[in-house]
């Protein structure tokens, strides 16, 4: 019997306690309320405060097929002793390197060194200008609260710091691309916005920009899209550039090994004009054989040498747009009720924990004494 009721205490406590917190919280419903509106309106300033954002996106879907000038010459070039290698019209990067190509140091400063046109600025500038220089600077009452509130460790971390001095121009050629401080702060910032998606299974690409203004978002996305396909085409002409320098090589060599031969045969046969015994024969069956390898070998690598020739002068897009850049009408963010919502739950979160921290404090100090 003391048993059962030994049993029986813990859960009677739990339910005691239970009642105890919702009395607490009862009577201090005034307060968790207060802080919970205070929360609220907290949250709809910010919502208020906090300027809309556009995306501007484009599609695209990467050519990823190889075609083969070589067909069935490599086989016939086998057994003449020649070896073409993979003669490729141009390969083309995996889309997995794009993002290698967005991070590299020459794209990025076209990026943002190309003109745009900004909101009351006259005429086109760059993004680095607009970004750095003072005067196209714009006041932001929720930046300025965030920077000197949650960010001010960061704002004196960085006056205590200071700024890195820039390298001195040494007089010497300096082959080496790099950035300077200013350039990779800009560059930072843009990329926080700017972005490349690559859906693997779908086999799609995907450039986007979110900013402010939603023509600026517009012409940096499609100036990425344009810059990407600078540098893929670049990469594929390299390719097909060697491949032609290969060709001619190999169009060379075997120029040189079917004259030979044409010589050879040629002498053979001046040297045996009556045939009479079946060795003759034969040495001039082997020559002519010979000799007809080299001329198939020679005549194809003459059609692929030009061809080689005609790849360079193509412009083939390796990018494919599904869907082109427009100027977004439609903010992608803040989503303002769902800001509101948040702050409402935190401020409800900081109302209960306050009551409940307070009054747990407050007993533990209670029994201490």
């Amino acid at each position: 019997m003391e048993e059962k009721i030994q049993n029986q205490q813990p859960v009677e406590e739990d339910s005691i306690d239970l009642v105890e917190i919702l009395q607490k919280l009862w009577a201090k419903r005034k307060f968790i309320l207060i802080v919970t509106c205070a929360a609220m309106a907290l949250g709809l300033i910010v919502a208020l405060l906090t300027p809309n954002q556009y995306t501007a996106s484009c599609t695209l879907v990467p050519q990823t097929g190889e075609r083969r000038t070589g067909g069935s010459l490599g086989g016939l070039a086998a057994m003449a002793g020649i070896s073409l290698g993979d003669m490729t019209s141009g390969e083309v990067l995996s889309p997995n390197m794009y993002p290698n190509i967005i991070k590299n140091v020459d794209f990025q400063k076209e990026l943002i060194y190309a003109r745009y046109t900004f909101p009351d600025v006259p005429e086109p500038i760059t993004y680095y200008d607009y970004a750095t220089d003072k005067q196209y600077w714009k006041f932001n009452l929720l930046a300025t609260i965030k920077k000197y509130t949650i960010g001010l460790p960061g704002v004196i971390i960085g006056a205590i710091r200071g700024e890195p001095e820039e390298s001195q121009d040494s007089g010497v050629e300096d082959t080496i691309p790099r950035l300077t401080y200013k350039e990779q702060k800009v560059l930072k910032n843009l990329y926080e916005s700017f972005s490349l998606n690559l859906n693997q299974k779908e086999g799609y690409v995907q450039l986007s920009t979110t900013l402010r203004d939603p023509h600026l978002a517009a012409q940096i996305t499609l100036k990425a899209q344009q810059l990407l396909q600078q540098y893929l085409t670049e990469f594929k002409l390299q390719k097909v550039r060697a491949n032609l320098e290969f060709v001619e090589g190999s169009y060379q060599e075997a120029k040189a090994n079917f004259e030979a031969k044409q010589e050879e045969l040629a002498r053979f046969r001046d040297a045996n004009v009556n045939l009479t015994s079946a060795m003759a024969r034969t040495r001039e069956e082997k020559l002519q054989s010979e000799y007809t390898l080299l001329l198939g070998v020679y005549t194809e690598l003459a059609k692929q040498k030009e061809q080689a020739k005609i790849a360079v002068t193509e412009t083939t897009p390796i990018l494919t747009v599904i869907e082109p850049v427009v100027v977004p009408v439609e903010k992608s963010k803040p989503s303002r009720a769902k800001m509101l919502i948040i702050y409402t739950f935190l401020g409800l979160i900081v109302g209960v924990g306050w009551v409940l921290g307070v009054s747990y404090v407050k007993d533990t100090f209670s029994k201490i004494k």
